[in-house]
């Protein structure tokens, strides 16, 4: 059972930073999950949400900054934005990554990316926009995806299966047995995410997951 730190270790230290990331493999985190966008000159930075209000002492969307602009921004203990390069530097030989596209078309510029400064990282590309982890498989046919959800859908694993996704990655308050076996069975591994209370963890893990992410890595033993 893989344990994955939340944007780094969230709990511990401000999300999606270097620091964040640090202290998750620290931790003892197999993977570390982050999330990417793309700055307006096309350059691939690490930050959950569009905007930048609520992460750092800037305000507006990220799509509409330079990296230039997103490099003046700073995040709570004087921390910078960093780009996924840096990111890719940073983890690996010595963790995996989980890399979230938070928006349309970002697949090509991340794969390419990964496999010019990083080839031998192991990396998962997860998504709520499946149309983005097929444009992966396109590009990496033996990519490792992840088609998030947050709900318990009609048909099983299908969401999953059309996709074309090696796992997928389920809500916890959506997490079924039932659910977890069908996609199991299907040959799609199953994270769950963001479980940090100890009885969610221990519950999570009774239903056999593949993957545990959380805010607090420290307490995925």
């Amino acid at each position: 059972m893989l344990r994955i730190g939340h944007r780094g270790a969230a709990g511990h230290a401000p999300e999606n930073t270097l620091f964040s990331i640090e202290t998750a493999i620290s931790m003892g985190a197999d993977v570390v999950e982050i999330d990417v966008h793309a700055s307006r000159d096309g350059e691939l930075v690490v930050m959950h949400d569009a905007r930048v209000d609520r992460t750092t002492d800037g305000t507006g969307y990220l799509r509409e900054m330079t990296i230039g602009q997103i490099r003046q921004l700073r995040i709570a203990g004087n921390h910078t934005v960093p780009t996924l390069e840096e990111v890719l530097l940073a983890v690996k030989g010595r963790a995996e990554l989980m890399i979230e596209l938070k928006v349309r078309n970002l697949g090509p510029g991340v794969v390419g990316l990964v496999r010019s400064v990083a080839p031998e990282l192991p990396v998962y590309y997860a998504s709520f926009l499946h149309p983005e982890l097929i444009g992966v498989r396109e590009l990496e046919p033996a990519a490792r995806t992840i088609a998030l959800l947050e709900g318990v859908p009609v048909s099983g694993p299908a969401f999953a299966v059309e996709a074309q996704a090696t796992h997928a990655g389920i809500g916890f308050d959506s997490l079924e047995k039932g659910l977890v076996g069908a996609l199991q069975k299907a040959g799609i591994g199953v994270f769950t995410y963001t479980v940090d209370d100890p009885r969610d963890i221990a519950y999570a893990t009774s239903l056999g997951v593949d993957g545990l992410i959380s805010n607090y890595p420290d307490r995925l033993r």
